[in-house]
């Protein structure tokens, strides 16, 4: 991991990497969040929406919460064809792009647990909406057996790679945490598509959360129960 740039300000040293991973010829861009002072307590890997990217709002305020109220790691990596990994072919979504980017995540999360600030034996969770749960939900399901929690919403079963999420959600170990998001006005992906995959998830320990409004239109207090969830997991 190649530190590029490090920021402290507020209790929150922000520092943004580069890795290289053995599967791809490209590294994989992003940021990490720790404690300024004192190691973290648990790190939380958090997968951003389609057209985002490492930095957007949102995860920069879910991090910096993680890290300042409950001592919590964070990092977030560009997911393909977004942020700093654009390229000109465009395709983002396809089952060979999933096993690469689980296979991201596992390379990103092992040089976290590297890092004497967080380390290898502290809890671990995801965090991940919409194009944060196509790539996250096989994520969860690969390495479930290290995760204390999972944050996942805002996708249904649907679209190129259906087939494989519903039986990634199915093989969820039955007393994985789960807290999933639905936005009953959801435009991008059908609520019932949204459902089916909640009901898909073979964990016996989930709960959904329901709210009115379109995709982007989730509550700000359900960005708050999220990292209330994370925590309650990942610190008992």
């Amino acid at each position: 991991m190649r530190i590029l740039d490090t920021i402290s300000e507020r209790g929150v040293t922000e520092q943004r990497f580069d890795l290289d991973v053995d599967h791809s010829d490209h590294h994989v861009p992003g940021i990490l969040w720790t404690p300024a002072e004192g190691q973290a307590k648990g790190v939380v890997l958090i997968g951003h929406g389609y057209g985002l990217e490492k930095r957007t709002p949102y995860i920069l305020s879910l991090a910096r919460r993680l890290v300042r109220h409950h001592g919590i790691a964070a990092a977030s990596i560009d997911g393909p064809e977004h942020g700093d990994r654009v390229r000109a072919d465009g395709m983002w979504w396809s089952e060979p792009v999933i096993d690469a980017t689980v296979s991201d995540w596992r390379c990103v999360l092992r040089a976290i647990q590297a890092d004497e600030r967080v380390g290898s034996s502290v809890p671990v969770g995801y965090w991940g909406f919409s194009m944060g749960t196509i790539f996250g939900l096989p994520f969860v399901r690969a390495m479930q057996d290290e995760l204390s929690a999972a944050v996942l919403g805002l996708m249904g079963l649907t679209g190129p790679t259906k087939d494989r999420h519903e039986a990634d959600a199915k093989a969820l170990r039955p007393d994985l945490p789960v807290l999933f998001v639905l936005q009953r006005d959801d435009e991008l992906f059908a609520f019932d598509a949204g459902l089916a995959l909640f009901d898909a998830l073979g964990t016996a320990d989930k709960r959904l959360h329901l709210n009115l409004g379109t995709h982007s239109a989730v509550p700000v207090d359900e960005f708050e129960l999220t990292q209330a969830f994370l925590a309650k997991h990942l610190l008992a």
